[in-house]
Order: C-alpha cells, then structure tokens, then sequence
C-alpha cells in the first residue's frame, strides 16, 4: 500500500487492556467505521499464535476498509502476514536494519523524541515519525514528556511527516493546532471508550479542525 501523509490523521493503536469482554477486531472495526485512516496492532502481552492470529484477523479487516495495518515492532511478524509496514520505537530494531528487512514497499514509522532521533530517523528510511508523549498518558509508564516547541521544532526540520503521540483525546487535541503534525495517534481515545465508532467519528471531526486551524 502506497504510503500518503493523509494516512496519519487519525491513527488507531490498539490495546487489550480496554477490550471488556469485546473481540479486538470487533473494535478495530468500530474504529475503522469512524474514520480511523490507520490502524497499529501493539499487544506487548500477547505472543506466539496468539499474536499472529491476531495480526492476520486484523489486517483483513483494514484492507476491507482500505486502510493500513502496521505492527509495532516486530518486523519479522510483519513480514509474515504481509503487513502494510512497521512502527519501531528508539529501543527496538535500529531504523536502517528494519528497512533494510521491510524492504521499499513498506511502511516504515520511527518514534523521535528529539530533534536528533528525528533526522536520524528520516535519514534511515522513516516513512513518518511518531513524537511523543505531548500529554501525560498512562498507556506507556516510561513515556518521556515532549513539548509542544519541541513538537512544532521537529515538524520544521524534516520533510516526512509527524504524527504526535501520548495522551491525545477529545479534551487537549485543539491545543496541537499549529504545530506542524499530519495527525495524532490515540489509544484510549478510542479503545477505552463505550462508543468506539461515535468516539472515533468526533475525534476525526476534531483532527479537522485542528489541520484546518494550522493552515
């Protein structure tokens, strides 16, 4: 799948922890029925044909949408079941290594939490870069704060895009206006919620206003 910065807008990373008794894919499909333009499946718990079961189930419910699929991490699980790409984080495969295994075709994105990382990054062969936490977020205890100058500085200095991560709902997402982003990336904004598909839907209308407001 042909990588385009569009992607980003409104980017779906799962957790299993706010599954309450729902399947995964049933609510990567609310999600998708929102408007989520990408999907990463990131189950740090989950292993072996748990995990590949998982990964094939849902990237066929994002190409039925005609939406990308990434994996976090796992490069060779992506390989596996043909995944649109991969997200590596600054402790995982280096950048360049996980290119060099995706090959072209694939998506690649790098998390960056300094201007450094970031060109590295795009250096390697990042598709996009995802720059966080910009709010506090339980989702990641190790989560390292970035700031919205720091934000709006890596935005400025490279070419791809710059999806921001960490902490993003519906109450603080307009304060990322003017930045630079192509998009955020949410998790309990949309996965913890009662109504994924409605929840999802409004976060996009915001996502809108926000890259209309930067304009």
């Amino acid at each position: 799948m042909e990588f385009s910065r569009e992607m980003l807008e409104l980017y779906a990373v799962t957790d299993r922890r706010w599954l309450r008794g729902k399947s995964l894919g049933s609510q990567v499909r609310q999600a998708l029925s929102g408007g989520a333009t990408m999907v990463q499946l990131r189950e740090k718990e989950l292993h072996g044909d748990g995990l590949l079961e998982a990964a094939r189930e849902i990237r066929e419910i994002c190409h039925s949408f005609r939406v990308p699929f990434l994996i976090d991490d796992d490069v060779e699980l992506a390989r596996k079941v043909d995944a649109d790409g991969v997200h590596v984080g600054q402790e995982d495969m280096e950048a360049a290594r996980a290119r060099a295994v995706l090959g072209p075709g694939k998506i690649l994105g790098v998390s960056a939490r300094t201007l450094e990382q970031a060109r590295a990054a795009e250096a390697a062969g990042a598709d996009y870069l995802g720059v966080g936490a910009v709010f506090p977020t339980g989702t990641k205890d190790d989560a390292k704060s970035v700031s919205l100058d720091s934000l709006r500085e890596i935005c400025g200095s490279v070419i791809i895009p710059v999806v921001a991560i960490g902490g993003i709902g519906k109450k603080n997402l307009l304060q990322l206006s003017g930045s630079g982003i192509a998009g955020v990336a949410v998790v309990s904004a949309i996965f913890a919620q009662e109504d994924i598909e409605g929840e999802t839907r409004y976060l996009k209308e915001l996502v809108g206003k926000m890259m209309g407001s930067g304009k």
